[in-house]
């Protein structure tokens, strides 16, 4: 950690922490790459909500955090990990983007509805986590092509202009390749509700 950044938590003990919580969720290979430590870091100090530490990363604490990075690299792991380590009132929940286009081939736009404004049932949004974005195809639901994620995201900023519920997302998908994918407005928005954390795009396959 950079020597500057003054904080009152111990990031190496909270490194070994998350370390064993990795080997106890998927085994002994488990292991954070001192390489990964700034992406580590930064995430330890977003979801513990180090006011002085993300001040200094330029990490918005009312914004949902965007992690990019190439495939393989953990991405998915680490914030499967990171649900343990956030205070209760900011839990989350992980949702892979290709189950939730399955979930729409099945039951149709309620799913948009059920992923955004929360479920009919219930009051509230949740926070989530979008886990793979770009990985979901485009589906039909009786015939009709839907964009299920872009439909998703933007109304999930909904969601987060007026209740100030965040979104969180994993992707290897560049920022011209999520233009390209979901079009100019939702990555306009998105940039508006996430902090960028992005991997290396060198960083190597940690299957």
């Amino acid at each position: 950690m950079n020597e500057n950044i003054k904080t009152h938590y111990n990031y190496q003990e909270i490194i070994m922490w998350i370390e064993q919580k990795g080997i106890e969720l998927y085994g002994t290979h488990f292991k954070i790459l001192e390489t990964d430590y700034p992406i580590i870091y930064k995430l330890i100090a977003y979801f513990l909500k180090d006011e002085v530490t993300c001040f200094q990363y330029n990490i918005n604490l009312n914004k949902g955090i965007l992690l990019s990075g190439p495939i393989g690299c953990g991405k998915t792991s680490i914030m499967n990990i990171m649900k343990y380590l956030t205070p209760t009132e900011h839990k989350f929940f992980v949702k892979p983007c290709r189950d939730i286009s399955f979930e729409f081939i099945q039951d149709g736009y309620q799913i948009i509805h059920k992923y955004s404004k929360g479920k009919l049932y219930e009051y509230e949004p949740k926070t989530i986590c979008f886990d793979d974005l770009g990985t979901e195809s485009n589906l039909k639901y009786y015939g009709n092509e839907c964009n299920v994620m872009a439909e998703i995201l933007l109304s999930r900023y909904d969601v987060y202009i007026a209740k100030r519920i965040q979104t969180h997302i994993t992707t290897n998908l560049s920022a011209s390749e999520i233009e390209t994918q979901y079009g100019n407005r939702v990555r306009s928005r998105m940039r508006q509700m996430l902090n960028l954390i992005a991997y290396d795009k060198t960083t190597s396959d940690k299957r």
